[in-house]
């Protein structure tokens, strides 16, 4: 039996786009807002980090009414950092739309997530969006999106899917290239017509895979899932149990049932086989695990989540200035906080070191840990973190790195630049294809190669290039690459930066603090374009006298200093670096703050 009033739907693409846009615009004219409502931009982009970045960090669930049939949406996240969000809700949904820019055509993550759609066996209704940009390449997309499905060994109905070309930000699709549609209905029918209703045996005993996690601080975890089979009532006894973990039965209460309408959820007293719905009352549910009747535990098997790549080790903060600014500053309350990330996000990997004070965190990328940096950070954690290293394997006797496929969009006459830089970090060539006047250039590089790279990036393209990279494979060893060429510039004292001692500082390198700034001996305070590192004094002030030139004062001008974000400092920490993380400031040390301690240790160091 199929559940025929019901679809279960997932949107996919690469970062930027438009998934996000292209929810708003299926609400909109699935008749979610009201005619005298404002229509929020990028509504499905709740959190803060969301709004600010511009991107989606976590898939979240909505839908929406089409005629007799509810169409259930889940929005999902485009960076590759955030695969594993995508990975997970797969198993949620009964097919997939494809969504690829029509200049840019498939990417990375493009190739990432549709792979795992099709090992799932979905169908895929591929949408190319962005018709109405003015170097569209829409014919040769369609040929690009044809060719990707067959590298991904497609079957015969795959390569069958349906193609709609669409403009989110204008809210039209049609089913012919060169056609400007009038709305979304050509999507809505597509998705009805061939994205197939989910299997709903009503009868069976009652069956939900938990894919996500939602938490409330009134009714605690919240499981969200498709229920696979059976009816689920409010106030039924349930049991969960885990399918790598069979012992593991433990009973509970479905306490309150959601289903999810529009932009929120809305309470029900029971659900039945194919809907995606929201579930409370059980303590300890982490995603995977399965939500069964009482009578009948019947686990079933969870999606493999690529394993991370990257490794970074926070530990308490240590610094002069521990504790200053932090609310949560002890060893408990950060574990306590790390382990409650792993039970949401099951790509993240936490372990515990041989010192009490400090974890190694992996994850799958730079931009996965920072984004956990960040939300830590607002919550009032104080803590210090490592420079991201990468995670080494031995395959079969071989020591091996992952590798990252890097796609770089450029233009033509910054090519030669790119290509040398990527060269020097072990980069292999593997296509490149003109675009225009732009060139698209494709790279198999090793992961601890991008480290520290999007800058340099940015500068040999003049801020127009565009580059985006997803994990390829595991790859024999390349060989030693070299992190950073330029020194670090090291406060030599504690105190306070002044204008006089950052004057005579600047002539070193490009100073990271203004003037009035509290420093500690070993703070890291600019960067020096030698190899090696300087000690300056930014606190050293000017000597009184009774005799001054007069105007001298005046002609001591300070170069602007240059503000790091976040993702700037993780880039530039040298190996002997940390970056000390707390609400209110971001401070790169050295691990050993006192000078002579550091130079003795250097010279310990072999060669």
């Amino acid at each position: 039996m199929q559940n025929q009033k019901l679809r279960n739907v997932a949107i996919i693409a690469h970062v930027d786009h438009g998934k996000t846009t292209l929810v708003d615009q299926m609400l909109k004219q699935g008749g979610v807002y009201r005619e005298n409502q404002a229509m929020v931009e990028r509504v499905m982009d709740s959190g803060d980090l969301e709004r600010e970045r511009g991107i989606t960090i976590l898939a979240k669930n909505t839908a929406i009414q089409y005629g007799d049939v509810k169409i259930n949406i889940v929005d999902t996240p485009g960076h590759a950092d955030f695969g594993g969000e995508v990975e997970r809700i797969l198993k949620m949904v009964n097919g997939v739309i494809l969504l690829v820019d029509a200049a840019e055509g498939p990417m990375p993550q493009t190739r990432f997530v549709l792979s795992r759609a099709l090992e799932l066996g979905h169908r895929v209704i591929v949408v190319i969006n962005k018709i109405d940009r003015p170097d569209q390449r829409i014919a040769e997309v369609q040929d690009e999106v044809l060719e990707l499905l067959m590298e991904l060994d497609a079957t015969d109905e795959q390569l069958d899917s349906p193609t709609l070309f669409c403009s989110a930000r204008q809210g039209i699709a049609s089913r012919e290239p060169g056609v400007l549609g009038e709305d979304l209905k050509p999507l809505f029918e597509t998705i009805l017509s061939y994205i197939p209703a989910p299997e709903a045996d009503e009868t069976a005993p009652f069956q939900m895979l938990v894919s996500s996690i939602d938490y409330n601080e009134f009714v605690g975890r919240i499981a969200i899932g498709r229920i696979e089979r059976g009816t689920v009532r409010q106030n039924q006894e349930i049991v969960v149990c885990n399918y790598h973990d069979p012992d593991s039965v433990q009973k509970a209460k479905a306490v309150n049932l959601y289903q999810f309408e529009g932009l929120g959820k809305a309470a029900v007293t029971e659900a039945s086989a194919g809907n995606i719905i929201a579930m409370s009352g059980i303590g300890d549910v982490t995603i995977g695990d399965t939500i069964c009747t009482a009578s009948n535990p019947e686990p079933l098997p969870f999606v493999q989540i690529s394993a991370p790549t990257m490794e970074m080790t926070f530990s308490v903060n240590d610094s002069p200035f521990a504790g200053k600014e932090g609310k949560y500053v002890t060893s408990r309350n950060l574990r306590d906080r790390l382990m409650r990330e792993t039970l949401k996000d099951v790509s993240l990997r936490v372990t515990d070191t041989d010192t009490t004070e400090a974890f190694n965190v992996a994850g799958r990328g730079e931009m996965h840990l920072s984004i956990l940096i960040e939300t830590m950070r607002r919550e009032g954690y104080e803590f210090q973190v490592s420079p991201p290293r990468v995670l080494y394997r031995e395959i079969d006797g071989v020591f091996s790195e992952p590798m990252e496929r890097l796609v770089a969009d450029v233009p033509a006459d910054a090519v030669g630049a790119v290509i040398e830089k990527l060269g020097s970090r072990k980069a292999d060539i593997l296509e490149m294809t003109p675009v225009g006047s732009r060139m698209k250039l494709t790279f198999l590089v090793p992961a601890r190669g991008l480290f520290g790279y999007r800058n340099e990036f940015l500068t040999d393209t003049r801020g127009e290039g565009i580059m985006a990279s997803v994990f390829d494979s595991y790859a024999p060893f390349r060989g030693e690459v070299t992190r950073r060429n330029s020194g670090s510039l090291i406060s030599h004292e504690t105190g306070e930066s002044v204008a006089y001692g950052l004057f005579s500082s600047q002539e070193r390198g490009a100073l990271f603090i203004p003037a009035g700034v509290p420093v500690y001996a070993g703070m890291v305070v600019g960067e020096t374009p030698k190899s090696e590192d300087i000690t300056v004094n930014v606190c050293r002030k000017k000597q009184l006298t009774n005799m001054r030139a007069s105007g001298s004062d005046d002609s001591m001008r300070l170069i602007p200093h240059r503000q790091l974000s976040l993702e700037q400092c993780l880039e530039f920490l040298a190996d002997d670096e940390i970056l000390e993380v707390t609400p209110q400031t971001l401070r790169l040390r050295k691990r050993i703050l006192d000078h002579s301690l550091r130079m003795r240790a250097q010279k310990r160091k072999p060669e």
